[in-house]
This record gives C-alpha cells, sequence and structure tokens, in this order.
C-alpha cells in the first residue's frame, strides 16, 4: 500500500499579495442524514464532544471541526489518521438512526490563503459577501470559487481555509495564486486608518 499524500505535495506560494499554500493531509467525514434527527445529534455529541452547529458556521474543539453543509450534511474535519475510527464511532452511536457516514479524506483537497489582502484574493474568486461585518472567523459556506465547487471558512481574521474535490486541486491552486500575483490588490476590505 503507497503512503498519502496530498494532491500537490504540500505546494506553497509566498510571493505576491497573500500567502496561498495546500494544507497538510486532513481526515474529512461526510456525514449525509436529517440533522434535526435526536439520535444523530446526541451520536455527533459522543463522537466529537460538539453540538451540530446552526446553518452557516463552523465549531472546532480539541481534534474535530463540525461545518454545516446543509440541513442534512455535516462535514467532520479530524486528524488524518482519525477518519476511519470516527465513521465507525458515529455509526456505532447513532444506532438504528439511518444515515451515511463516509471517509471522504482521499476524494478532496484543501489549501489556506493567509495574509492582509486574503479577502481579496477570495472575493475574486468566490460570490460572497466578503465583508468583515458580513463573513468571519465562525461561519462556513459552500459556494463556487470560479468554476467549481468549494467549501470556505476563516479560521482568523486575516486566513481562509477551502476544501474542493481533490481532481480539480490544480485548477483552484491556479486560480489562487493569480488572484493572489503581486500588483493585484483591490484594498476594499482594509481597515482605513
Amino acid at each position: 500500500m503507497s503512503d498519502p499524500v496530498t494532491a500537490l505535495g504540500g505546494a506553497e506560494a509566498q510571493a505576491g499579495i497573500a500567502q496561498v499554500s495546500e494544507a497538510a493531509l486532513q481526515g474529512m467525514v461526510t456525514l449525509r442524514v436529517d440533522l434535526s434527527v435526536a439520535a444523530v445529534k446526541k451520536a455527533v455529541k459522543a463522537v466529537t464532544g460538539m453540538a451540530v452547529p446552526d446553518a452557516g458556521r463552523i465549531a472546532a474543539k480539541d481534534d474535530f471541526t463540525l461545518c454545516w453543509m446543509s440541513p442534512d450534511e455535516l462535514l467532520i474535519l479530524c486528524s488524518y489518521d482519525a477518519a476511519e475510527a470516527t465513521v465507525s464511532a458515529l455509526t456505532e452511536a447513532a444506532g438504528k438512526a439511518h444515515m451515511l457516514a463516509v471517509n471522504v479524506s482521499d476524494a478532496r483537497a484543501s489549501f489556506a490563503v493567509r495574509g492582509p489582502h486574503a479577502r481579496d484574493v477570495m472575493a475574486k474568486l468566490c460570490p460572497v459577501d466578503l465583508a468583515t461585518d458580513r463573513f468571519g472567523p465562525g461561519m462556513f459556506r459552500r459556494t463556487r470559487l470560479a468554476q467549481v465547487a468549494a467549501a470556505v471558512w476563516m479560521p482568523d481574521d486575516d486566513s481562509f481555509r477551502l476544501i474542493c474535490f481533490r481532481s480539480q486541486a490544480r485548477y483552484v491552486w491556479d486560480l489562487l495564486n493569480v488572484a493572489a500575483q503581486e500588483g493585484s490588490e483591490v484594498n476594499h476590505f482594509l481597515t482605513k486608518g
């Protein structure tokens, strides 16, 4: 069996208006289920230590991050090595509740965009209102990144994380680097002093 690797081998770009990097391997479990079912809420809490987040929100604690994808989908981020165990634990904890838990870690790629112009970079590519009073840490969106589906959130005020399909990793990498190229600042989101 081969060793797992990221889609682009940990690519990083420091030049330009923002730092763009491929994130390390990330465990990702898709949970498809009616998130309002009490047994499901209890199972998620038992396995991750957290309640299912509200619509459009993300929550993190210890080794888990919960991303609200839709009323019937939750993306659970964990360490890469813990993804299979997380699927098993959720399935066991949910008992007879009708649900699907799948390890999708190897089907996705993850990127980070950091720096004071990170919002400029992302706003060029996503049809999301990224004004500081409209999108910030704790919020989560499924959206488009140019021509592909993506999910985005902000770990802090100057950085974004995003997930896309692994087969689209090179395209997303190229998009991010063009949007972050030197001299492409828009300065729309920088605080006026």
